[in-house]
């Protein structure tokens, strides 16, 4: 779900140690030894060419065990100076280097099914990372959520490893798995901190408009929007879906903007804004409109009556009684009314593909204050 380089360092500075210092050469011939210092020299000087020639001329030159030692042990340092991990991590394994070497290099080379493997057979909480983080590499998001679960089992929930296993079980299609793991994380931290991280994850996964347009929403309820283009997308969303009072808002927070993007929006708002507020009355009166007089009336902050008008798009179940819904129960987390919000929330239809916002706007109204 997140980043690799977080989950991975405990792996990363056992792959890097290997690089800390050129292991010493001695009790080897002139030509082992000589080849072994050009190694050495080239990975100090990064030189990927000269680290290759070098230890080639070496492994030629190699007779005793001894020196086949010291030159696998140079060349596991000098391929991972240079960023040439696979070829570090052969040659430390015919040595017999341990897992907890071999595996962060197999997989910083790419190498994941090899990564996958070692790691399995080493054990420990740094292994378990790399399985899992391996899988996720290779989109195999059912074994991620597998791996994810048994380092959650042997090391605790600790929120990074949560949050991955959410985003494993996004991809894989288990929103029922991503909303429980979601809701594990909100409760134990229901911080603007820990909305953030959540909410803009899911910010880059596909959905419908009002499905997005929801997000924005709980973004700006948890006070987790901050950058002026999502602002700008917020906005935009709002006017498609006949929220103008919303969109001027929005774009009130980015300062307005010269751009022409941003002045045709704000004259299309202030445009928005009076014929909505001329209309609700209209669009209200007709279950087949309801949907619309909602999204007026919430675009006003008249949430009595949003919820009015969507309880009637609801009662008339028309292709908008899902959507509606949804901005019901945002209206009565805005008004108050925490018990119809959560009733509202729990009402949309896991097919409509509106169950992931709504579910996480219902964790949202459960565990405010």
């Amino acid at each position: 779900m997140l980043i690799d380089a977080r989950l991975l360092i405990a792996a990363t500075l056992m792959a890097t140690g290997l690089a800390a210092a050129a292991p010493a050469v001695a009790a080897v011939s002139p030509a082992v030894g000589k080849a072994l210092n050009a190694a050495a020299a080239a990975a100090r000087s990064r030189n990927a060419g000269g680290v290759a020639a070098a230890i080639g001329q070496a492994r030629a030159a190699a007779n005793t065990a001894e020196e086949k030692q010291k030159t696998a042990q140079m060349a596991g340092y000098a391929f991972t100076a240079v960023g040439q991990y696979g070829q570090a991590a052969a040659a430390l394994q015919q040595i017999g280097a341990p897992c907890g070497q071999l595996g962060p290099l197999y997989y910083r080379a790419g190498q994941l099914d090899k990564a996958v493997s070692i790691a399995k057979s080493c054990g420990g909480e740094a292994s378990q990372i790399l399985v899992a983080q391996s899988y996720t590499r290779q989109g195999n998001h059912k074994a991620a959520i597998a791996a994810y679960n048994k380092l959650i089992a042997s090391n605790g929930p600790k929120a990074l490893y949560m949050e991955n296993l959410a985003g494993a079980q996004y991809k894989s299609g288990d929103k029922k798995g991503y909303l429980a793991t979601t809701t594990r994380l909100i409760k134990s931290d229901p911080s603007p901190a820990r909305w953030k991280v959540l909410l803009t994850e899911l910010q880059g996964h596909n959905m419908r408009s009002e499905a997005k347009l929801a997000l924005y929403h709980l973004m700006l309820t948890t006070g987790t929007l901050a950058r002026p283009q999502d602002w700008q997308d917020f906005a935009k969303l709002a006017m498609i879906n006949g929220q103008a009072g919303v969109a001027k808002a929005a774009l009130d927070k980015t300062g307005g903007g010269t751009d022409q993007m941003s002045q045709k929006l704000a004259a299309a708002a202030a445009a928005g804004i009076a014929r909505e507020g001329a209309g609700a009355v209209k669009m209200s009166s007709s279950p087949a409109t309801a949907f619309k007089g909602g999204n007026a009336y919430l675009s006003l902050g008249d949430y009595p009556k949003a919820i009015a008008a969507y309880d009637k798009a609801i009662a008339a179940n028309g292709p908008d009684a899902q959507y509606a819904r949804v901005f019901k129960g945002i209206a009565a987390t805005r008004s108050g009314q925490k018990a119809a919000a959560v009733a509202a929330f729990k009402g949309v239809d896991e097919k409509s593909g509106m169950a992931e916002i709504a579910g996480l706007w219902s964790l949202y109204a459960t565990t405010r204050g």
